[in-house]
């Protein structure tokens, strides 16, 4: 533990570290991606695949280390058991901040197949990682305005294809993919701006999760519903450098998705439509009364430790 050392200068050195332990592990990746364009047979292509989401795996082991060696953070976790690596899940969670990610892979890394999660197409573009998020087969997503949609409803059959294509890729592999539900990280302004009825979230968009499980109703059956928690307040990445996130809390539900909601056509189905948004806003309902709970035993543990 490095926590005796002054805030800058732990941030300044985990960041280093950060950007050090990226660039070693991404390195080998590239060269396994360029083996496997070159040598494009079934056989070679699943074992380079292996390899990459093995080294992307140890990636997340080294991180996990940097934060044990900089930060002093306590992690309640809780709803870990029983999870499986030869199952396909689908995972959706609130979304509180750009640390989310980090705290997702801590949590179910070697539990469940690699964690994999829809990426605003202009993503690609990042230095060293939008390569490795597209060697991983990541999905990129346009992502595009609910103006422009209204403008151009031809775009929403071609997020619906692109999420087809990605899902075909996962069907013979076991697979977990990310769905962050509120579409965007939780801020009290918009909150208030979309009048949001919970207290702690705002309204789940239930799109990109229909949009899977019509792509691979044969093989999603369990939905991992994550509440995640910062005692310590709002927090971004900058936070998680400099220490000032001293505890994480994170509760999994397995939760097996009705056979009803498996297949159905969520764009021209209202009935459909409307069933699945009931069973998410249901699923909203309990994970804010959760937060709710949790937050009111934070406080609870603070005053008796002041005491």
């Amino acid at each position: 533990m490095l926590s005796f050392l002054p805030a800058p200068v732990r941030a300044a050195l985990a960041l280093l570290l950060f950007v050090l332990n990226t660039l070693f592990w991404c390195t080998p990746l590239y060269i396994v991606l360029l083996v496997k364009l070159i040598i494009p047979r079934p056989g070679w292509r699943e074992f380079h695949s292996r390899l990459m989401i093995w080294l992307a795996e140890t990636w997340i082991d080294c991180n996990n280390l940097i934060i044990n060696l900089t930060q002093r953070i306590e992690w309640d976790m809780a709803g870990l058991e029983g999870l499986r690596r030869d199952e396909w899940y689908l995972v959706g969670s609130n979304h509180q901040s750009w640390v989310d990610i980090v705290v997702l892979q801590r949590a179910f890394n070697h539990r469940i197949p690699f964690l994999k999660f829809f990426i605003k197409q202009p993503l690609i573009r990042v230095p060293v990682l939008g390569g490795a998020w597209w060697a991983l087969d990541f999905p990129f997503m346009k992502r595009h305005s609910a103006a422009y949609l209204a403008q151009h409803p031809e775009a929403r059959d071609q997020d619906w294809e692109t999420t087809r294509r990605m899902c075909e890729r996962f069907r013979n592999t076991p697979t977990t993919i990310l769905n962050f539900l509120e579409g965007t990280r939780f801020r009290p302004d918009k909150h208030a701006r979309q009048q949001s009825p919970y207290r702690y979230l705002l309204r789940p968009k239930v799109g990109g999760l229909a949009f899977t499980l019509e792509a691979m109703p044969d093989r999603l059956r369990t939905l991992l519903d994550v509440t995640l928690v910062y005692p310590d307040g709002p927090c971004t990445f900058g936070d998680l450098l400099m220490g000032r996130i001293r505890r994480v809390i994170v509760r999994v539900r397995a939760l097996l998705i009705p056979t009803e909601l498996l297949g159905g056509d969520y764009r021209n189905d209202p009935e459909f439509r409307a069933a699945m948004q009931k069973w998410i806003n249901r699923l909203w309902v309990e994970k804010d009364a959760l937060i709710g709970e949790l937050r009111g035993n934070e406080e609870a543990r603070l005053t008796a430790a002041a005491h």
